[in-house]
């Protein structure tokens, strides 16, 4: 899927667009025991219950490809026949409406799903979109296909916390506390896929709220697949085949272009409003490697253990790869933040002897918010 796509199904969750009529879940405890199950019907909810319910499905499409949303692929042997592609496709298939079905779902997510100590909410939603054809100018059209699909988001429930109300008929304020709160949703997934907006039942679209934790157990169970690498797990694997790959020749500088470059493409790729992830390969950043004076056998090294933790010739998101908008320099005694934006600015230099690393500064230098000035040594030429 791309961010086009995308969005034209987030924009199908308000009352007057969807086709969902119904709203299925069910309320789990920390002891894993089901304390109750929904099965309502969204036109007879008053409209702001109807609009908070699609508001929690929605925002398990929020996030970005690649970091938040990340595709699950299945093998053919899984499509043609395996029992977590025929679950999918029968919660599909019946939309929602077998109940059998949604508790056999139900009690899949609840023996392995791990929420800490927290309660958690399951939502299910089925959907019926008429996808309007395009015309040459990439208006709608009259439609052409309807593309079925589940929508599934696990919310974790708290309780609320004491805060001061209003009792009118006391015409007093009193400390009060709201019951349990349904928070946004820490997973979810959409089935199947909506790749070039019609049906691909080879793939789902995986939500995780944070990049960082992916819930690999939820993924393992729901849809026996080989879990996707987390954006720090990216990261983490892309800084070892540069270290491990480099060896000496990891250098402030090599570092410096690569972090550079990756973040050029980065805010290019933002500004092209391109609806297609962002994508590179080992290969593109071993150019970068070569452009900054790196040692061809030192190159093919770390392209090489890109090939182990990525695999051939994977396709990688540089924004798991760095993070653009963050530019650090730490040593034992020191930690400086740069502008990504200024980064070219930081040196390294050996002066008498000793590493040193150089920021050039001009004007509007603060020391803890304190505006100070930076005076040249007594015995330099501006002194002198």
């Amino acid at each position: 899927m791309n961010q086009k796509e995308l969005g034209e199904l987030r924009r199908r969750f308000r009352p007057e667009k969807c086709a969902v009529s119904r709203i299925y879940g069910c309320y789990v405890n920390t002891a894993r025991e089901v304390v109750s199950y929904l099965d309502e019907s969204l036109g007879r909810m008053p409209q702001d219950e109807a609009e908070k319910y699609l508001s929690l499905l929605k925002k398990s499409l929020s996030g970005t490809l690649g970091r938040n949303l990340i595709d699950i692929v299945f093998s053919t042997e899984q499509v043609m026949d395996s029992e977590e592609h025929r679950l999918l496709s029968a919660l599909r298939e019946s939309g929602l409406r077998d109940g059998e079905i949604r508790q056999a779902f139900y009690q899949k997510v609840i023996e392995t799903l791990d929420m800490g100590e927290s309660n958690y909410l399951i939502l299910l939603a089925h959907d019926a979109y008429d996808v309007p054809s395009r015309g040459g100018d990439d208006q709608p059209g009259d439609s052409e296909t309807v593309f079925q699909y589940i929508l599934c988001c696990v919310c974790p429930v708290k309780d609320g916390k004491p805060e001061l109300g209003y009792f009118p008929g006391e015409n007093e304020f009193h400390s009060c506390t709201a019951g349990q709160i349904v928070s946004a949703p820490e997973l979810g997934f959409l089935f199947p896929a909506f790749d070039n907006r019609t049906a691909n039942i080879y793939n789902a679209l995986f939500y995780s709220r944070s990049a960082d934790e992916l819930h690999h157990e939820f993924i393992d169970a729901v849809f026996r697949t080989e879990p996707p690498m987390s954006a720090a797990e990216q990261k983490e694997a892309f800084e070892s085949a540069l270290s491990g790959g480099l060896e000496d020749a990891c250098s402030m500088a090599v570092v410096q272009a690569v972090h550079e470059q990756l973040r050029e493409r980065i805010e290019e790729h933002r500004e092209s409003k391109d609806p297609e992830p962002l994508a590179l390969t080992a290969g593109e950043v071993g150019g970068i490697l070569r452009s900054s004076g790196v040692p061809e056998d030192r190159v093919a090294s770390f392209q090489e253990q890109c090939g182990e933790r990525f695999g051939e010739s994977a396709a990688l998101n540089p924004a798991n790869l760095i993070d653009s908008k963050r530019y650090e320099i730490k040593t034992s005694e020191a930690t400086v933040s740069v502008d990504p934006a200024y980064s070219y600015l930081v040196e390294t230099r050996v002066i008498d002897g000793r590493k040193y690393i150089l920021i050039p500064v001009g004007e509007g230098v603060e020391v803890n918010g304190l505006p100070v000035g930076v005076a040249p040594p007594a015995d330099s030429e501006e002194q002198a």
